[in-house]
């Protein structure tokens, strides 16, 4: 099983909900969404989800963002994105999952169904605080770091949780390792013991309240390698000097990734013909979709690994 862990940015939310209606991701694949602020398109891509009947975990209490205060602010029975919400909560195929915290209410973590309930947790200060909770009965299921401090007492509803994208502090810097390794937790978390795994995708866990135009553009491809290990193929543009041009610097970048696909077999997703496309046509649809196309080209990789097609 695949937990992709992801933050509510917008382009975030519409590469969940794109990939879920047209079908490119099966039951294996259970995203896990760390909201932001309720927004008209994280209550539209959760009601997908249901409709659809496919599992998806929301984070209640998420630590980046304004989702709490926010929502606070909004009365559920006259605020239709905030019902719209509430109203997914009650879904048979919603999970509510919780990052625990030192001193975080035992009865909060304990009035909900076991079998409907995640865990995050992040810190190993906090192992102690989820033994104190969970002493008999466990969460469905328990984020956990690969990390022996947490092993030794880790429950047996246990999955895999790392940032596995390594970010570079400017986009430029992608060019100076354009190919290296991504993950093989796919590969082996159930022979350490793990109901499944999970990472950031090819955003990573670094979180930041505002945007920034680039001085480069760079496109993330994952792909698997001979040995069906994860890689991370980096197309960076060329004039990088200063933050004028986005769309010709996408068009460097990307003329780097068409001239890569003709060199290697990688699957044709969705969203990579998407990409090609955009060559075809000439066409730059702006830098947030170019983070949704990468966001799902590697998902549906996932599912097409996990369904057994490649």
């Amino acid at each position: 099983m695949y937990f992709p862990y992801l933050r509510g940015r917008q382009f975030e939310l519409i590469a969940l909900r794109e990939l879920i209606e047209n079908g490119l991701i099966g039951d294996k694949v259970i995203p896990i969404i760390e909201p932001i602020k309720p927004t008209s398109t994280l209550a539209k891509t959760l009601s997908i989800y249901s409709e659809k009947q496919h599992l998806h975990a929301l984070v209640v209490n998420p630590v980046v963002g304004e989702f709490i205060p926010k929502i606070k602010e909004k009365d559920k029975n006259s605020d239709n994105v905030v019902n719209e919400i509430y109203n997914d909560l009650r879904s048979e195929y919603f999970i509510r999952a919780y990052i625990i915290q030192q001193g975080i209410s035992k009865t909060l973590l304990k009035r909900n169904d076991l079998e409907k309930l995640m865990i995050i947790n992040p810190k190993r200060d906090c192992m102690e605080e989820y033994l104190k909770v969970y002493d008999q009965k466990e969460p469905s299921y328990t984020l956990l770091p690969d990390d022996r401090t947490f092993l030794r007492k880790a429950p047996r509803t246990k999955i895999m949780f790392e940032d596995r994208f390594i970010k570079a502090a400017k986009n430029a810097d992608y060019s100076k390792n354009e190919d290296e390794f991504f993950s093989e937790d796919h590969l082996y978390y159930a022979l350490e013991g793990f109901k499944g795994f999970s990472d950031y995708s090819i955003v990573g866990s670094d979180y930041s309240e505002t945007g920034f135009a680039p001085s480069a553009v760079a496109i993330h491809i994952v792909y698997f390698d001979e040995n069906k290990v994860l890689r991370v193929h980096h197309f960076v543009s060329d004039s990088n000097i200063d933050t004028k041009d986005p769309a010709g610097k996408f068009g460097e970048a990307l003329a780097k990734l068409v001239r890569w696909t003709k060199q290697n077999t990688v699957p044709r997703t969705m969203a990579l013909n998407a990409f090609l496309e955009c060559y075809e046509k000439g066409k730059y649809p702006g830098l947030g979709t170019v983070k949704k196309y990468s966001i799902m080209h590697h998902l549906e990789l996932m599912n097409m690994f996990l369904e057994g097609e490649i």
